[in-house]
């Protein structure tokens, strides 16, 4: 079976009604054509998926052209499954191709992109055997991943913005990624290395490993923003989210995956996995977000805007706006501060919705001071006590780096 050519446009609307009109079709919540690396020794192991455009909650046209030209091509789709991998074949693309061939006269610019990633598949399967790496990857739900293409499809919607911080389900995902040695954009299976190590260094090609690890860097899959600058692609993993004027500084900078930023970031400290830094705001030197494994008893830590992290502070509770961490000190969640009845006045003020009743010396767990506007947090230097009071400092980023 083959699917015919469509001729116009109201043809395509009509053939894509029919497609999403057979009985227990599904919308997916995301889509895509990757290619994956297979592993040296175990080609049954795909170590990752390169993919050049991914769908979330979007373009539900080309997703029904797609899942056609699988039906088509003589694969099953089971749409009550949270997800599905195909192999595509000659027959995928032909049938693709044909559904979309209206569009194909504008799909040399920023149209029409997944328009764009069939017309490819179709010059490199005139060219070469596709040899089995290229997969159609579809999710239905976003329930745990049950494949490396689909953790992979996360991570992309993650890092290309497509899905909100926190929103989608990973769990597992260590469990089905492999630890691979990385070189350059290519993965290499650890015992392969093994294997060939005394030949692969006899013949001077024993590849340059510049990290081992489950998750890619950020800046292996990811074109950023172009007022992003990453200055060592080893300060950002996969899965990572970067804003438009997002700086990542060398040094001790880095940012995991399921966390990052949500506007122009000074970043020269941690990032933890699931830690999001608000727009305006300095991550200083060596500062640390803390994450939900490391300190914050499972609860996600929010950055608000324009905050100041002071070098080598330790933060494991959300801070609201305008917040000040000094250098050096950890506010934790059971981090007690002393504030004085006067400055929690000046802090009530801009936090008009906290209701706590005022004393002298009021004493409160850094818990109880998680989400407030306008805290410096302080230690005395005299005394050792942590202290609290208004910020009474501006903290703005240099507009010409951001």
């Amino acid at each position: 079976m083959a699917i015919e050519q469509i001729a116009s446009k109201e043809a395509f609307k009509s053939f894509i009604e029919k497609v999403e009109g057979q009985e227990g079709y599904r919308r997916p919540v995301a889509f895509g054509i990757c290619r994956v690396d297979r592993g040296q020794k175990n080609r049954d192991k795909i170590l990752q998926a390169v993919y050049p455009l991914i769908n979330w909650n979007e373009n539900f046209g080309s997703a029904a052209v797609f899942i056609a030209a699988l039906q088509e091509s003589g694969e099953s789709v089971d749409f009550s499954a949270s997800e599905q991998v195909f192999t595509i074949n000659d027959a995928f693309i032909i049938n693709a191709l044909a559904a979309f061939a209206p569009f194909i006269p504008e799909a040399m610019g920023e149209a029409h992109k997944n328009v764009q990633v069939a017309a490819t598949l179709a010059g490199i399967a005139e060219a070469e055997m596709l040899d089995d790496i290229y997969r159609f990857v579809i999710l239905f739900e976003d329930t745990a991943p049950q494949s490396v293409e689909s953790v992979y499809m996360k991570l992309y919607a993650l890092s290309t913005g497509k899905a909100a911080l926190r929103s989608v389900n990973l769990n597992g995902a260590f469990g089905i990624l492999h630890n691979c040695a990385w070189f350059g954009n290519e993965p290499f299976e650890l015992d392969w290395l093994r294997d060939n190590e005394i030949e692969l260094k006899l013949n001077a090609a024993y590849p340059e490993i510049e990290s081992v690890d489950k998750f890619p860097r950020y800046l292996q899959h990811i074109i950023p923003a172009d007022n992003t600058r990453i200055l060592d692609s080893a300060k950002v993993r996969m899965g990572a989210q970067l804003a438009a004027g997002t700086t990542v500084m060398p040094g001790a900078s880095y940012i995991n995956f399921n966390a990052g930023t949500t506007g122009s970031v000074m970043v020269e400290g941690r990032i933890s996995s699931s830690a999001i830094v608000g727009p305006g705001s300095d991550v200083g030197g060596g500062a640390s977000i803390l994450g939900v494994l490391s300190g914050t008893n499972g609860n996600p830590v929010t950055i608000g805007e324009n905050v100041l992290l002071g070098a080598n502070s330790v933060t494991g509770i959300p801070l609201g706006d305008g917040c000040i961490v000094d250098a050096g000190i950890a506010v934790l969640e059971g981090t007690k501060f002393v504030i004085s009845g006067r400055e929690l006045e000046k802090i009530k003020e801009v936090n008009p919705d906290w209701d706590v009743e005022v004393e002298e010396e009021n004493i409160f767990k850094g818990l109880e001071l998680a989400g407030k506007n306008g805290i410096h947090f302080r230690q005395n230097s005299t005394t050792g006590q942590m202290i609290a009071m208004r910020s009474r400092r501006e903290v703005k980023l240099n507009e010409e780096l951001h």
